[in-house]
């Protein structure tokens, strides 16, 4: 399919072809002729499967061709979890509405809100927003949201992660009944499902599987650890130079905090971010990492989706996801633009239901390595295999040993 299909207007077009697109993925083939026909959409799908411009071609088109010669209101609604993910997606209305003339707002919180004000006072079409400064400037009577047409939920799941679902509610609520809601979260735990279906119509729903990353690039392993000596394999791990700008996951905040005070105990430079760090100091961390000035840097998951660094080295999930489609994303970090990156998991027996789902999505068995001196009892109906090391700069240590797991040998968490 080609975009010419969609009935794109000639302004569309012509900014499409600026930014190169050949041809739309599979998000945009399907939602974006049924945005265009007004109505709901629920969405599953990942960051970077072009979601974006999957609703912000067909808002834009909808704003061009219904304008007025009246005062500018808000009439699309985009609210987002974080301010890096607002600012990506002002960018891309920017890019996609440059032929237009619609104009458009990005609005978070962290900064003065003065420069905002002044910019939504000049009379706006589209406004992009994270949850708290939008209900501060609504607070204000800067923001008027009675003329919203089409309202955007973009990464729901990071919002409920992210204690902003009642912020969602009370925005929900100030807005016209009469309105077109489009719905996208990367996962769909019951929460975001109820949400869902509290604030849809009649909607279209749409899964978009993510891919595996290319096994070509991201050499995968999993080390079988007891959770109490997570740190030591990973303190272990980082002996090793070889391990030069290391991105760690971690399940939930805490987490986050106490293994970033244990590696720091250990000499180790690292840093944090997650969503209880202020806006600055996410910034301050992510550039430290960025500049090389810490070798490792401390993620939630609620923070994951928000980076973007070149040349990590190695990928290490201290925790295992309980989403497997977050495996997918966490690994995605790592194993750029062709060049070779390492992906750790340190799997606990409570968490080899996590690594089963993981397995079932990409299709494939992830090897074991048994060679490290924290290795915890494996299954009794696993089975050892001679396969392949490992290989890449983190081996060079000899660790030349994996198993392979029968899968039946673990219980599946219900």
């Amino acid at each position: 399919m080609q975009f010419e299909e969609f009935g794109l207007i000639e302004p569309l077009m012509r900014a499409i072809g600026e930014e190169g697109y050949a041809t739309p993925t599979p998000i945009q083939e399907q939602a974006i002729p049924h945005v265009l026909a007004g109505g709901d959409l629920l969405g599953c799908a990942q960051t970077g499967t072009g979601k974006t411009a999957a609703f912000a071609l067909p808002i834009l088109q909808r704003l061009y061709n219904t304008k007025t010669d009246g005062p500018r209101v808000i009439r699309s609604l985009i609210v987002s979890p974080t301010r890096e993910l607002a600012a990506q997606i002002g960018d891309s209305f920017a890019a996609y509405g440059r032929h237009t003339g619609l104009r458009h707002v990005t609005i978070f919180g962290g900064v003065r809100s003065g420069p905002q004000r002044k910019a939504i006072a000049k009379g706006i079409d589209i406004l992009v927003a994270t949850p708290g400064r939008l209900l501060d400037l609504v607070g204000q009577g800067v923001v008027k949201l009675d003329h919203v047409e089409v309202l955007v939920l973009d990464e729901a799941d990071r919002m409920l992660d992210m204690g902003f679902i009642e912020d969602v509610r009370r925005i929900v609520r100030l807005l016209p009944r009469e309105r077109q809601t489009l719905f996208f979260s990367a996962t769909m735990p019951y929460e975001i499902q109820h949400l869902a279906d509290s604030i849809l119509r009649n909607a279209v729903e749409i899964r978009i599987a993510p891919e595996a990353p290319a096994a070509e690039t991201v050499d995968q392993t999993v080390y079988f650890v007891e959770r109490g000596q997570k740190h030591l394999l990973l303190a272990h791990l980082l002996t090793d130079e070889a391990v030069s700008r290391g991105l760690v996951f971690t399940r939930t905040k805490r987490s986050a905090d106490r293994l970033t005070r244990t590696l720091r105990e250990s000499q180790i430079l690292v840093d944090v971010i997650h969503s209880d760090r202020s806006q600055s100091e996410r910034e301050r961390a992510l550039d430290r990492f960025k500049k090389g000035h810490v070798r490792v840097l401390v993620a939630s998951d609620i923070a994951s989706r928000g980076l973007d660094v070149d040349d990590i080295s190695h990928v290490i999930n201290y925790d295992m996801p309980e989403e497997p489609e977050t495996y997918v994303h966490r690994i995605g970090r790592t194993g750029r633009a062709g060049a070779a990156g390492q992906a750790f998991s340190f799997c606990g027996i409570e968490e080899r239901c996590y690594l089963d789902q993981i397995e079932k999505l990409i299709r494939r068995p992830l090897p074991a390595t048994s060679d490290h001196p924290f290795l915890s009892p494996v299954p009794r109906a696993a089975k050892a295999a001679a396969t392949p090391a490992p290989t890449g700069p983190a081996m060079a240590n000899g660790w030349k040993k994996p198993l392979r797991r029968n899968l039946l040998g673990r219980r599946r968490r219900r």
